[in-house]
């Protein structure tokens, strides 16, 4: 059974996340909070798997409350953040707080309990689409080059660094194996080392990593070789 922690001020929007879950085969909702330090509170008294974060609210914000939870709860919770994305500056800044991926608020509901169950499992949320306007609105545009920090994926082999690519391009094992003509278990063995080696935490981390470093850039799917 997943148990599951609502945390948004809209008490409509709660409702209707609520009834979406206990619906759902498997998942049951242990708690809703309106605030972020409510959500801090019930992170350690309801014992959620996973935690439906929104992002605006008042007093302790769901990017403050991320930080806290994972800095307090490492191995605690995992946070799933649901956004209206035109309106939200802080996914990005959310990611690197910890959260394990992000979703738009208009998602179909048979998406949302996807994605419930792939971070309940210890996986990531990455949507391809959303991942490029997040990434060119907060990591870079094409005024504002990123720096191409090369030597800190020198540790990955040729094919770790084209997994890597495929991976901040959002796409699934499946996918990165089709497009390179692997198994689904040779890929997960590749990303299995490539998080390894590079102390990251998940494919969150890992997608904003590859941009952070130069591997791939905003506007431009194609990995750029280190300079000579």
């Amino acid at each position: 059974m997943i148990r599951v922690l609502l945390v948004d001020d809209q008490v409509l929007l709660r409702a209707g996340l609520r009834m979406i879950v206990e619906n759902a085969e498997g998942m049951k909702v242990v708690g809703e909070a309106d605030d972020g330090a409510a959500a801090i509170d019930l992170a350690v008294t309801a014992a959620p798997d996973v935690i439906l974060m929104d992002v605006r609210m008042e007093g302790i914000d769901g990017l403050e409350a991320t930080r806290r939870i994972r800095a307090t709860m490492p191995e605690g919770p995992r946070i799933l953040v649901l956004t209206t994305f035109d309106l939200d500056e802080y996914v990005y800044a959310a990611l690197r707080a910890g959260a394990s991926g992000f979703l738009l608020k208009d998602t179909l509901a048979a998406d949302l309990l996807s994605a419930i169950r792939v971070v309940a499992r210890g996986d990531a949320i990455v949507a391809p689409s959303v991942t490029r306007r997040l990434i060119e609105r907060h990591i870079g545009t094409a005024g504002d080059p990123l720096p191409r920090r090369f030597d800190e994926i020198d540790v990955l082999t040729a094919r770790e660094r084209e997994v890597l690519e495929l991976i901040a391009q959002g796409l699934s094992n499946a996918e990165i194996g089709g497009r390179l003509f692997l198994t689904e278990g040779t890929v997960k063995g590749h990303v299995s080392r490539i998080l390894t080696k590079l102390g990251l935490r998940d494919r969150v981390q890992a997608v904003v990593f590859s941009y952070e470093c130069g591997l791939v850039r905003p506007h431009s799917s194609v990995s750029k070789e280190p300079p000579s």
